[in-house]
């Protein structure tokens, strides 16, 4: 059987792509390289409205043979140094059934084409020191770590 994996930009006002988003954030959120717990329902219940509020956000939603497997949630933001937008892929998650099968490559690619068609410098993210696999995935599509090496820091509100 010949699998069809398609990629495409959400649109949020699509019922279905409302689940699928919820769905995958929770599955993601379940996940050892998540929060080891469920997406809590406060944050379910704001997350479409989020990101709809939010301008520059570009969730890129992954299907084989018409399921969802996987998404992509970036924000474009700003280089102050070199005065162009950069892609920021704040989440990156693919159903455990369907890992190790090009998918999460095949966002990855998408993300990059969406990048360049914005005239970005530069595509960040950020990973688990602990999750090999994902840097696996991220050397092999071209990520390295940021010379200097940078830390990512947080405030919790």
């Amino acid at each position: 059987m010949t699998r069809s994996l398609h990629i495409e930009p959400d649109n949020l006002d699509d019922h279905e792509h409302q689940r699928a988003i919820l769905d995958l954030l929770d599955m993601y959120s379940r996940d050892a390289m998540g929060n080891s717990a469920a997406l809590p329902t406060e944050s379910r219940k704001g997350i479409i409205r989020g990101l709809r509020k939010h301008p520059t956000s570009l969730v890129l939603l992954a299907t084989v043979d018409g399921d969802y497997t996987g998404l992509c949630v970036c924000f474009e933001v700003f280089s102050t140094f070199q005065a162009k937008p950069i892609l920021n892929i704040h989440d990156i998650a693919v159903h455990p059934q369907h890992r190790n099968k090009g998918i999460g490559r095949a966002l990855l690619e998408r993300a990059e084409q969406q990048a360049l068609e914005r005239g970005c410098c530069k595509i960040t993210l950020e990973v688990r020191e602990d999750n090999v696999i994902a840097q696996h995935l991220y050397r092999a599509a071209g990520f390295r770590e940021s010379e200097p090496v940078m830390h990512f820091w947080h405030k919790p509100l």
